[in-house]
């Protein structure tokens, strides 16, 4: 068996983000659809654009590294999408749907944040700097994303949750 490198690491990471965000993608749409908050609403409809643009980054990233871009099945952000279907069956119709909705969001957001810095680091250790500068530009979306949402959720919906009690 040949020895794995962190060359090997960088690249089935990446086959592993580029599964999720192709996930995501898809899954958003009917996060916006099922939040009855408009801001909510908005911030998923902004995610998607934004994810697409991600997306076209990592096609950069498999370009930069020499490598047909493609996807391996991430069982972690399978989980995570299905908790938020779940969360929209389970609560459709109350007070607290958009509050478990955005903490499924941030779930997906802290699991690519995560991703993302992993990459990042790989990428300077590997010396691919312009693949570093499109993991950071990603990053800090993610970041900027995972911030808006914790704001939405202390300005109104985690209280409109709880008033509903």
């Amino acid at each position: 068996m040949a020895t794995k490198t962190l060359d090997d690491l960088f690249y089935e990471t990446l086959k592993d983000i580029y599964y999720a965000e192709r996930k995501i993608v898809k899954a958003l749409p009917k996060m916006a659809r099922g939040a009855r908050s408009e801001k909510l609403k908005a911030a998923f409809e902004k995610h998607k654009e934004e994810t697409e643009g991600q997306i076209e980054r990592l096609n950069q990233v498999f370009e930069i590294i020499g490598k047909r871009a493609r996807a391996k099945t991430c069982p972690a952000i399978d989980g995570i999408i299905e908790e938020g279907e779940d969360i929209l069956d389970e609560f459709k119709g109350t007070p607290a749907l958009d509050a478990g909705l955005l903490a499924a969001a941030q779930a997906v957001e802290h699991y690519e944040i995560s991703r993302y810095g992993t990459l990042r680091a790989w990428a300077k250790q590997l010396g691919l700097k312009d693949a570093v500068s499109l993991l950071e530009a990603t990053l800090a979306e993610e970041t900027k994303t995972d911030e808006a949402l914790t704001g939405l959720a202390e300005a109104a919906l985690n209280s409109a949750a709880q008033k509903a009690a």
